[in-house]
């Protein structure tokens, strides 16, 4: 890997994870950085690429493969802009944090569950083995899983809370604040600091957020781009 400048590790949160709590994860080529494709499709890159990092990223992720990029950047002749949008990053030193003795530890028995809610609901991503990334919690009615959070990258020092979804019908009882409060308690637990991403048009989420703790760190574009085909 080249040396670089050292950036804040919330400037660079993908290599700055996979260098360091979720090296287990990761694969390189040269600057280029991902996470196994099952447990997460984030790429890592410096913020201004060059040829030979593009042509890196092609291919540690191999041919017609769709990455975000966090930046507004023209990729290089064959490659597809597929589009662009906003988000936000929100820094939690400030989240109210508590603990909640309703929570429920999510493990693999329970990932089912989690990609039915995460498809029903649409908070991001979500891959099969995704909820090794940290502690997830999850708020149930009898068998029925309602309601999860959990932690994501984890650059140095801080840990990403993600996933923050309720069942529609749970909606409006507070549920959501409750775990993103429970899985702050154990980031801060290990002296590190909470921190989340969000689409800057997720503005309901956002509010809540904020209601909470967070405040604006810094405003991204992500542009989605797809490797030249073999």
């Amino acid at each position: 890997m080249t040396t670089e400048i050292s950036v804040h590790p919330l400037d660079d949160p993908v290599r700055s994870s996979l260098r360091g709590a979720h090296a287990k994860f990761a694969t390189w080529s040269g600057q280029i950085a991902r996470y196994d494709s099952e447990v997460a499709g984030f790429v890592g890159h410096p913020p201004d690429p060059a040829a030979q990092d593009f042509a890196d990223l092609a291919s540690l992720v191999g041919p017609s493969t769709e990455v975000a990029l966090r930046g507004a950047f023209a990729p290089p002749p064959g490659w597809d802009t597929v589009g662009a949008f906003d988000s936000v990053q929100l820094d939690g030193s400030a989240l109210e944090v508590e603990q909640d003795s309703e929570t429920v530890v999510l493990g693999p028995e329970h990932v089912p569950a989690v990609l039915d809610l995460v498809e029903r609901t649409k908070p991001g991503p979500f891959r099969p083995r995704t909820i090794e990334m940290g502690t997830y919690l999850g708020l149930f009615d009898g068998d029925a899983l309602v309601s999860l959070a959990g932690e994501r990258m984890h650059p140095q020092g801080w840990t990403e809370i993600s996933a923050v979804c309720t069942d529609p019908d749970y909606r409006r009882r507070g549920l959501s604040a409750r775990l993103v409060r429970a899985v702050g308690h154990g980031i801060r637990e290990r002296g590190e600091i909470p921190f989340l991403h969000a689409r800057a048009d997720n503005y309901s989420a956002i509010a809540m957020y904020e209601s909470l703790g967070f405040v604006l760190r810094k405003r991204s574009v992500l542009t989605l781009v797809r490797t030249p085909g073999s």
